[in-house]
């Protein structure tokens, strides 16, 4: 009953060490917001908890999949999460279910290798190694003029000079005749934290 204790509070601190690793070693010194970190480390605390419960892991994994449909089903109605904070949820729901499946079945070095593994892709991924990021703003522009294919490059030139961004791309959404204004999709790279 006690090694049974002790293994359960060993796989929640690897659990814990792991998603701080990856909230506060990746994902905040990229984003610099703290909006989600609480979201983050309560879900996979918790889910690893729930799964931690289950002594069986056929009775795991079912859960465990109970709770990714449960995922696809959960909206947050105040807000729209961001894609890459999505993302980083998604994670942080797996990581738990996986690691209370492995730690719990005995197959610490798989445990050890997969926690590894997600840490090491993701901080690779915010590293942007190879990849370039984009970000895109819509803005509203009056200068009707220079919204023509024959302009092209004068509109870039004003949107780069009144934004101060360096615009790589521009996407014209919608043109507004009547009152001399068109909203432009403007794309440009992002800076790294």
């Amino acid at each position: 009953m006690v090694g049974e204790q002790v293994l359960f509070v060993g796989g929640m601190v690897i659990n814990l060490v792991a998603s701080l690793i990856i909230t506060r070693g990746i994902y905040y010194p990229q984003r610099r917001t703290r909006d989600y970190i609480f979201t983050f480390i309560a879900f996979s605390t918790v889910i690893y908890l729930v799964m931690g419960l289950f002594t069986s892991v056929e009775l795991s994994i079912g859960v465990g999949f109970g709770l990714f449909a449960l995922f696809s089903v959960l909206r947050y109605r105040t807000d729209t999460v961001p894609i890459r904070e999505m993302t980083y949820l998604f994670v942080m729901v797996a990581l738990p279910i996986m690691n209370s499946i492995l730690f719990t079945s005995g197959q610490y070095g798989k445990l050890a290798l997969s926690d590894g593994m997600i840490i090491i892709v993701l901080w690779i991924l915010e590293q942007k190694w190879g990849f370039q990021y984009n970000e895109r703003k819509l803005v509203h522009y009056e200068k009707i003029e220079l919204v023509r294919a024959d302009r092209y490059d004068d509109l870039i030139e004003d949107l780069r000079e009144r934004t101060g961004l360096p615009i790589t791309g521009i996407e014209i959404m919608e043109i507004d005749f009547l009152r001399d204004s068109a909203e432009i999709l403007i794309t440009y790279p992002q800076e790294k934290a």
